[in-house]
């Protein structure tokens, strides 16, 4: 067991979002088929499953274009566990093209202070748990992670900062 352990990366990151209330944040990451909106992604639609429900699956994909070829990078990603009171999610890609083996993820909304009555700010914090990935270090995934977490953040407050 505790090889296992070691075979597995585990990390979080976490951004905050000075003026939005978590409960104002919250209903945009639990929309779990409507990621496309905010990560850097150009599809996401559900392929199975109650929406809002855990079992829930949804496949992802972005398109990425050299001077020769299109490539299109895609998951299908399952909804494992869904808490509104918490705003805490967790899902599980199960099939992907892009050299995931193993990959559980959980995004939480927190209010800053642990107050969400206080006058605006909230965390986005992204936790997860993976084998490792081919051609990546765990530092390079994580730094992946921070970007989309940058965008994610950058692309919520243009929807709804005045």
């Amino acid at each position: 067991m505790e090889e296992e352990r070691k075979q597995k990366w585990e990390s979080k990151a976490s951004i905050e979002i000075a003026v939005l209330k978590a409960a104002q944040v919250w209903p945009i990451l639990e929309d779990f088929c409507n990621f496309h909106k905010w990560f850097p992604i150009d599809t996401c639609y559900q392929v199975d499953g109650a929406s809002g429900q855990p079992g829930l699956i949804r496949y992802t994909a972005a398109t990425t274009t050299s001077s020769s070829e299109t490539i299109i990078k895609w998951a299908k990603e399952k909804l494992l566990m869904i808490d509104p009171i918490q705003r805490c999610l967790s899902y599980q890609v199960l099939d992907n093209n892009i050299g995931i083996k193993s990959y559980v993820g959980t995004f939480k909304v927190l209010p800053i202070n642990g107050n969400d009555d206080h006058k605006g700010g909230c965390k986005i914090e992204w936790s997860f748990v993976c084998a490792p990935m081919d051609g990546w270090k765990l530092e390079d995934f994580l730094a992946y992670v921070e970007y989309c977490l940058q965008f994610m953040a950058k692309k919520i407050d243009d929807a709804l900062l005045p």
